[in-house]
């Protein structure tokens, strides 16, 4: 992955900060390489000046953030290998048009981790523009540094404002992530050695284990899949949006497309070729999706949430999508209850991420 990101001051201080290179890398994974730097500081929480005028705002929770509605998700076209051509003018444009909220993932992109690639050929030059989320998907808390440090290096900067806990799905996930030597005290040592700003924690399989992560630690953030097809199957509105709600966290929607399955313009690929995909492997269909974009957003947005991100193919996705977001008014119970309803024919296909499984 070398030629990508050239080294700069970020990089460099990061690097001064973490110590890590060579023999340094085993010192990284000790409680002593993290001494206690009182004179590091994080900068002031990112600005993008356009937002204002290009969408509404909601507060990101108790972060003290105001998030424009619509935020740029890290799939999509910002996942696929060697796309620097279309992804990094479609982050650039979004900052552009006034999103000021960057999801991505140590994950994305696979082991070489393109999205990461990405999202930071971008930060390196406009880093106090946007919100920056990333995750750590292992469940030790050594396998998490080696996310962090990765991370920073391949996003071209010395912090992140969340770091979250990437598909937490089932008990046996958490107890991994809570138990000692687990993810979690990756997540709190990175905070108070001010290397990440905000904790959350990530999910869309069943309620039940995210639930019980709030139980036990007071997250920041909850990145929660919330689309229109969601009460018809493991609901996520039933008692985990409440108790978001509840601990006034910020609430980030994801899979409002379902990966483009609950739109009525998405067109079936043949099914032997969906059983080879993630998104087809459970579940199959020959039939489109029955919403527009349009109120498959406004579904989520209508609901209490902070922001809603979506990964884009293209540059006039994006704009549709801020565009969109710029004309929103929120929708009354009995729309949100009609679209739920006009889900249903679609719902299974559009939540398959609840059908694996899983330990």
């Amino acid at each position: 992955m070398s030629g990508n990101n050239p080294v700069n001051p970020s990089s460099q201080a990061r690097r001064d900060f973490l110590k890590i290179g060579g023999a340094a890398t085993a010192a990284l994974l000790t409680p002593s390489a993290f001494a206690a730097t009182p004179d590091k500081a994080l900068p002031a929480l990112p600005q993008n000046p356009r937002t204002h005028g290009a969408m509404p705002t909601r507060n990101l929770g108790k972060t003290g953030y105001k998030v424009g509605l619509f935020s740029l998700g890290g799939q999509a076209a910002l996942e696929k290998p060697n796309n620097f051509d279309v992804a990094v003018p479609i982050i650039e444009r979004a900052l552009d048009l006034g999103v000021n909220y960057i999801d991505t993932s140590s994950i994305y992109g696979g082991p070489d981790r393109w999205s990461e690639q990405y999202v930071g050929k971008v930060m390196a030059k406009r880093r106090n523009e946007a919100f920056l989320a990333t995750k750590t998907k292992e469940r030790t808390r050594d396998g998490s540094m080696r996310m962090i440090e990765k991370s920073l290096q391949l996003l071209n900067t010395d912090h992140v404002d969340l770091w979250q806990l990437h598909d937490v799905g089932t008990q046996y996930d958490v107890d991994q992530i809570f138990a000692k030597g687990g993810a979690m005290d990756a997540l709190l040592e990175m905070q108070q050695q001010k290397v990440v700003r905000f904790l959350g924690i990530t999910g869309h399989y069943r309620p039940e284990a995210l639930v019980e992560c709030i139980h036990r630690h007071d997250f920041d953030c909850i990145l929660m899949a919330m689309n229109a097809a969601d009460p018809h199957h493991y609901s996520f509105n039933e008692t985990l949006l409440p108790l978001a709600v509840e601990k006034q966290m910020g609430i980030i929607g994801m899979k409002i497309p379902g990966r483009g399955r609950i739109l009525s313009t998405w067109t079936p690929p043949p099914i032997e070729q969906q059983k080879h995909s993630w998104e087809g492997m459970t579940i199959q269909t020959d039939k489109p999706g029955t919403l527009t974009i349009r109120e498959a957003m406004y579904y989520t947005l209508s609901r209490p949430v902070s922001t809603v991100i979506i990964g884009c193919d293209s540059i006039p996705q994006l704009e549709e999508n801020v565009h969109l977001a710029h004309n929103f008014t929120p929708i009354n119970e009995k729309q949100q209850t009609e679209l739920v309803a006009k889900a249903e024919p679609c719902a299974k296909p559009s939540l398959f991420f609840r059908f694996y499984d899983r330990p």
